[in-house]
């Protein structure tokens, strides 16, 4: 039975698995988003890099992708809808708005499954939520994203979700861990640093005229 570390993680730039899933687009608040994930096997690479699926699990469904090769691409674009539809539902929340009906019903059609399986487990001297799915189906990518979002969703944390307030559009999503909950930008060294030149360039036109 598979036990998830979907919870806050100060190690990812956004602070939490499902934002750094949302922030797989660039320019994501802009006319022309830029796409990083193609293929069903570069969500899976995604997934192990930030730790929301073990490497052993990512080689299997590797495998068992190159045998269901239209099973997993379908999956793949079922990933991107579920992406988009927690993204706005995340933008929602930062604007005080309510989600729609329809991003939730795209989130919560992937969780219904798994709330019949749902057990507490004791390990390690813990109690941590079990989940009875097959860990090992092409669809498994799917659920591990979703109850990550839920994970966010229905915790504290949800309130100091932020987007960047970049002019261009960035509109990557963070967990706003700053001591006054202050944060603006995606990165200071990106998003920031280049709102501060461009303040800095506006002010030495200012003072030319």
């Amino acid at each position: 039975m598979p036990t998830l570390n979907i919870g806050l993680n100060l190690d990812l730039k956004s602070g939490h698995p499902i934002l750094e899933f949302t922030n797989t687009v660039s320019n994501h608040a802009s006319e022309h988003p830029g796409e990083t994930l193609f293929h069903y096997e570069d969500l899976l690479a995604w997934m192990g890099k930030v730790g929301l699926m073990p490497a052993e699990r990512v080689q299997m469904l590797k495998r068992g992708a190159a045998t269901q090769p239209e099973d997993s691409a379908a999956v793949f674009t079922k990933s991107l809808e579920l992406r988009e539809a927690i993204y706005r539902i995340f933008v929602a929340k930062t604007k005080g708005k309510s989600p729609t009906d329809r991003d939730l019903a795209v989130l919560n059609s992937v969780l219904t499954g798994l709330t019949r399986g749902a057990q507490v487990v004791y390990r390690s001297g813990r109690f941590e939520w079990g989940w009875n799915f097959d860990d090992s189906a092409l669809e498994a990518p799917l659920q591990v994203l979703a109850l990550s979002a839920a994970d966010l969703l229905t915790s504290e944390n949800v309130k100091w979700v932020g987007q960047c307030a970049d002019e261009e559009g960035c509109g990557w999503l963070f967990v706003d861990t700053s001591k006054n909950h202050s944060r603006r930008w995606c990165d200071i060294n990106d998003c920031g640093n280049r709102a501060k030149q461009r303040r800095y360039q506006q002010r030495a036109r200012k003072q030319k005229n």
